[in-house]
């Protein structure tokens, strides 16, 4: 591992390690938000832009770390901000630190996981470099798998960055708004667990598997009018 890669563990570690030494990651809970939230909207009042920038650093931070508390966070902006701009600054800022968190990945691990299983991974790395979008906005639109894994594994593909980013910022944002929405009333949450149903999830997983099953029928389709001719 050479010099600047070295430097940028030692500062992602660091930092990392200061925040949770300071205790922040204690905020990072409903009842706290909930305490607080008459306090933060009067701070929010006096100086909106402060306040958004400051949230919106928060959140990209947390992200890029991969610190626990996103959720918590989408909530709070709801709550906040409103629906619309929690929307706005929640979908920036987490598809913002999420692609930190992919390029840290791809700078420090990239070329060593390659070099050592490249042979192994020529498929995969093949079907990222074709169907690369198709397979990211799928897994963006299933909530069963965590944000800041999927940020980390992608970092190690072939996928562009650009293409990274573009498709995050899209299939992230139907379930930020459905977090953003529930924030707005957040005096009435008292569980995470409740805000989605298993009925909205299913509606997450059939809209992420969509663009696969055109593909995948518009192949099929396509070899048996072949067979046909």
């Amino acid at each position: 591992m050479n010099l600047k890669k070295i430097l940028i563990l030692a500062i992602v570690f660091l930092t990392g390690f200061a925040i949770y030494q300071s205790g922040f990651t204690d905020y990072l809970n409903l009842e706290y938000v909930k305490e607080n939230l008459a306090s933060f909207k009067d701070y929010y009042s006096q100086n909106p832009i402060k306040t958004a920038l400051i949230f919106g650093s928060i959140y990209i931070l947390c992200t890029a770390l991969s610190i626990p508390g996103a959720t918590i966070l989408t909530l709070t902006g709801g709550a906040l901000f409103g629906f619309l701009k929690g929307v706005i600054i929640v979908s920036f800022a987490s598809t913002i630190g999420a692609t930190i968190a992919f390029l840290v990945s791809r700078f420090l691990m990239k070329d060593t996981i390659q070099k050592k299983y490249g042979e192994k991974l020529k498929t995969i790395n093949q079907g990222i470099e074709k169907d690369g979008a198709s397979y990211l906005f799928t897994l963006r639109m299933l909530p069963v798998f965590p944000f800041f894994i999927i940020n980390l594994l992608m970092g190690l593909t072939p996928i562009k960055t650009i293409v990274f980013y573009l498709v995050s910022q899209i299939g992230m944002l139907p379930g930020t708004a459905v977090y953003v929405n529930a924030g707005s009333q957040l005096s009435q949450i008292d569980s995470l667990k409740g805000i989605m149903s298993p009925t909205l999830l299913g509606s997450f997983v059939l809209l992420g598997l969509f663009p696969l099953i055109v593909k995948f029928a518009f192949k099929f389709f396509k070899k048996k009018e072949v067979r046909d001719v």
